[in-house]
Formats: C-alpha cells, structure tokens, sequence
C-alpha cells in the first residue's frame, strides 16, 4: 500500500473541497439563511449522492483496467486533459463571489439533505470528474480495484464532509470576511487552477 499516494489524494481532495465551486457557495447560503444544521444537512445530502457515482466508476472502470493496459492508459490521459479543460473554464470564469440569499427558500433539514443528494447524483459531472480524478490514485498492488475506489470515495466523501460541515458551522463569519477582502475570489480561483493542472499532471505521471 503506498500511503504517499493516499496522502496526496486527501491533500488534492481538501484543496477542491475548499474551493468556492456551488457546492460550497450552496452550504454556505443554507447556512447563513436557515441555520448551521441546516447547511450540514445540505452538505450530508451532498456528500452521500458521491457513493452513486463511486459505485459507477468503481465497476466501470475496474473491468477496463483489467482489459486493457493502452486503454486505461487513454483513460488517464482524457481524464487530464478533462482536468486541463477544468482548470481552462476557472480561468475564464469570474472572480467574484456572488453571496446571496434571494434564491434560497427555507426547508427543512431531511428536505435539504434530499435535496442535496439528488442534486449531486442528477450531475453526470461528478461521474465525469470521479472518472478522470480516481485512477491516478490507485495505491495498491494487492486490493482489488473496486475495493481501492470505493475507500477512494469514502476519503472524497469524508475529507468533502468535514470541509462542508466546517463552512456551515462557519457560515456567518466567512460570508463576512469574503465580503470584506473582495481580493480572496481571486486567490480561491488560482488555487482551483493549480489543484487542477497539478492533479492533471500527477495521473499522467502515476503508474497503475
């Protein structure tokens, strides 16, 4: 088991949890408008949706590294040029965060936590983004594949949790401070940027 590549996984991971993506902009806006344990049921409806698309790219993807060296191979390089495309869309994308609460109803926490999961497996991106994330990550030469994405996607699920669960617990204080220093969308923008060129480049470097 190499724990370099776990470590770097968990790194990567908390890097694009904490990044202002509408995840976070959406936790964040439940947990100013309605209360914190209201955004935390978002953010639990969030996190839960991922083991849909975990169990999807787990089975998928385990039969085509077995298949095929080459193929996992090209798997590897789309899934880095879609990072590269990912980390292209931030740059061209606004700074600015735009905080409001006009398009936030208020419901209740089990409404929220549906909400949130069917939001998140309604997104193919994830599925996508999972796709292209995961396989540069594999860390071990005698789990099974599957085995390997699944503990892949608990880590994404809980290391995305505590990040979630920390901006709902926070939410008033960082809704004030990203109103006060209009310079911080800038610096969360370019750290997207970087997380995911890097991220792009350690696939395409790591071996299966």
């Amino acid at each position: 088991m190499d724990v370099d590549v776990l470590i770097s996984f968990v790194i990567a991971t908390s890097a694009l949890a904490i990044a202002p993506g509408p995840d976070v902009i959406y936790v964040l806006m439940q947990s100013i408008t309605n209360g914190k344990s209201f955004g935390i049921a978002t953010a639990v409806g969030l996190v839960t949706g991922c083991l849909v698309h975990t169990t999807l790219v787990a089975f998928g993807i385990s039969a085509i590294i077995k298949a095929s060296d080459s193929i996992f191979f090209g798997i590897k390089l789309l899934g880095a040029i879609y990072l590269i495309y990912l980390a292209y869309k931030v740059y061209k994308s606004d700074a600015n965060l735009m905080l409001t609460d006009t398009l936030v109803p208020e419901k209740t926490g089990v409404q929220l936590f549906k909400q949130g999961f069917i939001m998140n497996v309604l997104n193919p991106k994830v599925s996508i983004f999972f796709l292209a994330f995961f396989p540069g990550f594999l860390f071990s030469n005698t789990l099974g594949t599957i085995q390997q994405f699944y503990i892949l996607g608990f880590i994404f699920i809980g290391v995305s949790f505590i990040v979630f669960a920390t901006i709902a617990i926070l939410g008033g204080s960082i809704s004030e401070y990203l109103k006060q220093h209009k310079g911080t969308g800038l610096v969360l923008k370019w750290m997207q940027i970087i997380v995911f060129i890097g991220i792009a480049m350690f696939i395409l470097l790591s071996e299966k």
